[in-house]
C-alpha cells in the first residue's frame, strides 16, 4: 500500500521504519486476515490529497445527536482555527452559529491536525441546512432525516478507498438516501495515520450532506503489542457517535431513534460477554424500547453472527452465544453485519435454525475495501441462507411505515447500480404470534 502525503509536521520516513520494524515483529497485527481463502486481486488505491489552506475545514462529515441535533466534524492543520460552525437555511447566509470542542492524538511520529467537533441544533426534519465550519473556506450543505416514515438508509461495509470504493459511492450517490449506517473497517489506514486523512477528504463530499453513523471493525483497532496497547485512538478521535445520549460508556457501542426506528451499533470488538459494560447496556437499551414509538429495531455489528462464506468463519460465533437471545426477545427485525467481502442474506434466524420471529440476518461487508473479495461460499449451500453473491455493491432499507420495509442489494455494475436482490419485510411489532409466544401483549 502506498504512504500518504504527510503534512509539514510529520517525519515520514522515521514513521515509516517503525511501521516496517512493527510489521517484522508483529507481522499478525499488522496483516490482513484470511489468506487462507479465495480472493481477487486487490482493487487499486486512491490517495486523496490535502487542497485547502491550513486554516481551511477538511474532511468534514456529520451525524445524528439526539432527535434533533447533528454533529459536524472536521480537521484543519492550523491549531488556531475556531471550533464554529455557522449555519441557516439559505445559502450564503447564516443566521445562527454553535461553539464546540476540539482534540488531537499521537501515534507515534504521526500528530494529527485539529480535530473539530460541533453540535449543531436543533433543527426540523427533511429540510436542507447550508453551514460553513471555522469561519472560513467553503459552504457545505446536508439535509435532515424527516421525523416520520418513510425513511431510506443505505448500508455498506469494508469501505477502504480503491476504485471500488469510488464505484459504490457514485453509485449510492446517484439515487437520494437519508441516512448512511457503515458496520465497521471505514479507512483501512491499519496504523498508517495518514490513511485517515486521504479517507476523510475521500468521503468527504458524500460525508458532509447525509448523516454517517458508524460502527468499529477489525481494521480501527491499530493496535501493536507492547508498542502500542491502546485501541481505536484514531477512530475515536476523528468519529464520535452519539454513545453519551444513549447511555452508553463507550464510542464502540450506542443506539439513536430515527423516524420510527431504533438502531442499535454494537461492538465485535470490545467486550460483549453477560459481565461487560456492552452487554449490560444492550439489557438496559432493549428494556427502554418503545414499539408504539419506534416499531421497527435494527442492529449492525461487524463480524457476522450467520455466515457460510469461507472467510472468517466462526469469528462472530462467541459474541453471537453471548448476545443472541437478548436481541431475539426484544424481536429486532434485522442484523446487518460486514468483515465478509460479499454479500449474504439469510431467512429469519434464531440460535441456527429458520424462526419467523428472529431478526432477518444480512452480510453487506462488500463497500469497496483493498483486500478484494471473499469468492468462494460453502458448499452445499444452507437452507438459511438465501442469496449469495461475491460482489461490490450497496443495500438499502427502505421503511415505508409501521408495519413494512424493503430491503435491496445493489451490485456494481458499469455506469448504474443494478438490483440483484430484494424482499418486502413485516415488522416484527406487528406480528402478533410473536409477542404473544413471549407472554408480552402489552407490546402489540
Amino acid at each position: 500500500m502506498m504512504m500518504a502525503k504527510c503534512n509539514k509536521s510529520h517525519v515520514v520516513i522515521p514513521l515509516l521504519l517503525i511501521h516496517i520494524l512493527c510489521f517484522l515483529l508483529f507481522p499478525q497485527t499488522l496483516q490482513s486476515q484470511g489468506n487462507a481463502f479465495s480472493r481477487q486481486p486487490s482493487g487499486k488505491f486512491i490517495h486523496t490529497p490535502q487542497q485547502r489552506s491550513d486554516s481551511d475545514p477538511e474532511q468534514v462529515h456529520i451525524s445524528l445527536v439526539g432527535e434533533d441535533h447533528i454533529r459536524v466534524s472536521w480537521i484543519t492543520e492550523d491549531k488556531h482555527t475556531e471550533s464554529v460552525v455557522e449555519y441557516g437555511t439559505k445559502k450564503g447566509e447564516y443566521s445562527t452559529k454553535a461553539k464546540g470542542e476540539h482534540t488531537s492524538y499521537y501515534y507515534f511520529l504521526y500528530k494529527s491536525g485539529k480535530i473539530h467537533h460541533v453540535v449543531i441544533g436543533p433543527l426540523q426534519p427533511n429540510t436542507t441546512y447550508f453551514y460553513r465550519c471555522g469561519g472560513s473556506g467553503p459552504e457545505f450543505s446536508f439535509k435532515t432525516p424527516p421525523s416520520k416514515l418513510p425513511i431510506e438508509f443505505v448500508v455498506v461495509g469494508d469501505l477502504g478507498q480503491t476504485e471500488w470504493t469510488e464505484s459504490t459511492l457514485k453509485h449510492i450517490d446517484s439515487k437520494d438516501y437519508d441516512v448512511f449506517l457503515l458496520p465497521g473497517d471505514l479507512s483501512y489506514a491499519d496504523t498508517q495515520q495518514p490513511l485517515w486523512d486521504s479517507f476523510g477528504r475521500f468521503v468527504e463530499p458524500y460525508a458532509s450532506r447525509r448523516p454517517w453513523m458508524v460502527t468499529e471493525g477489525n481494521h480501527e483497532i491499530e493496535t501493536i503489542p507492547i508498542i502500542h496497547p491502546h485501541a481505536f485512538k484514531a477512530y475515536n478521535a476523528r468519529w464520535p457517535m452519539p454513545y453519551k445520549e444513549s447511555g452508553s460508556t463507550s464510542n464502540l457501542y450506542y443506539s439513536f431513534e430515527v423516524a420510527s426506528t431504533h438502531i442499535i451499533m454494537l461492538g465485535s470488538y470490545t467486550d460483549f460477554d453477560e459481565h461487560s459494560h456492552q452487554y449490560k447496556w444492550l439489557q438496559s437499551d432493549l428494556a427502554k424500547i418503545n414499539r408504539k414509538r419506534t416499531p421497527w429495531v435494527t442492529a449492525l455489528l461487524h463480524a457476522p453472527w450467520y455466515n457460510t462464506n469461507e472467510a472468517h468463519q466462526g469469528e462472530g460465533e462467541s459474541m453471537r452465544q453471548a448476545m443472541e437471545e437478548l436481541l431475539y426477545k426484544a424481536r429486532v427485525d434485522l442484523v446487518f453485519a460486514g468483515h465478509v467481502h460479499a454479500y449474504e442474506r439469510f431467512t429469519r434466524i434464531y440460535d441456527n435454525k429458520e424462526d419467523s420471529c428472529g431478526p432477518l440476518f444480512v452480510t453487506i461487508g462488500d463497500g469497496g475495501n483493498r483486500e478484494g473479495l471473499a469468492l468462494t461460499f460453502k458448499k452445499p449451500t444452507s437452507p438459511l441462507s438465501l442469496y449469495q453473491e461475491p460482489s461490490f455493491g450497496h443495500g438499502r432499507l427502505r421503511i415505508v411505515n409501521e408495519t413494512h420495509a424493503h430491503w435491496s442489494w445493489q451490485r456494481n455494475n458499469d455506469n448504474n447500480a443494478f438490483v440483484a436482490d430484494g424482499v418486502w419485510i413485516e415488522s416484527l411489532s406487528s406480528t402478533k404470534a410473536c409477542w404473544e409466544s413471549l407472554g408480552r401483549h402489552e407490546e402489540l
